[in-house]
Formats: structure tokens, C-alpha cells, sequence
């Protein structure tokens, strides 16, 4: 069975972000994160992904939030 591709978008001493990433580790979950707290590149593709985003962690699986 394939596994869903899983991305997280966190920021630096964010505890939401460290929680969310703890319970994917739990599940024994793959993800790929996505540091955006200087913003950048990475922040801009968040808000194209997610345009009404405005705080992380933003968890996105098959490409959807």
C-alpha cells in the first residue's frame, strides 16, 4: 500500500509545531518540514498553497490541507 505524502510548514520555538510533529512521529508517520520562520521561498509557497494561512504548523497530505 502506498503512503501519503506528508508535509509540514513549522516555525522556530513553535510549540503547536513541535506537538504536531511529535504526534506524526508517534504514528510512526514520514513527513517532509518546511522551516518558514525568515520567511522566504518556502512561506510564499505556503500561501500559494494555502492563500488564508496565517499560522503554522500548516500539515498538508497528497498536496492537500
Amino acid at each position: 500500500m502506498p503512503t501519503a505524502k506528508v508535509e509540514i510548514y513549522t516555525k522556530l520555538y513553535c510549540g503547536y509545531c513541535v506537538r504536531a510533529k511529535r504526534l506524526l512521529e508517534s504514528k510512526g508517520v514520514d513527513f517532509e518540514e518546511y522551516d518558514i520562520t525568515l520567511g522566504g521561498e518556502r512561506k510564499r509557497e505556503m500561501l500559494a498553497r494555502r492563500p488564508e494561512a496565517r499560522t503554522v504548523p500548516q500539515i498538508f497530505i497528497d498536496g492537500l490541507a
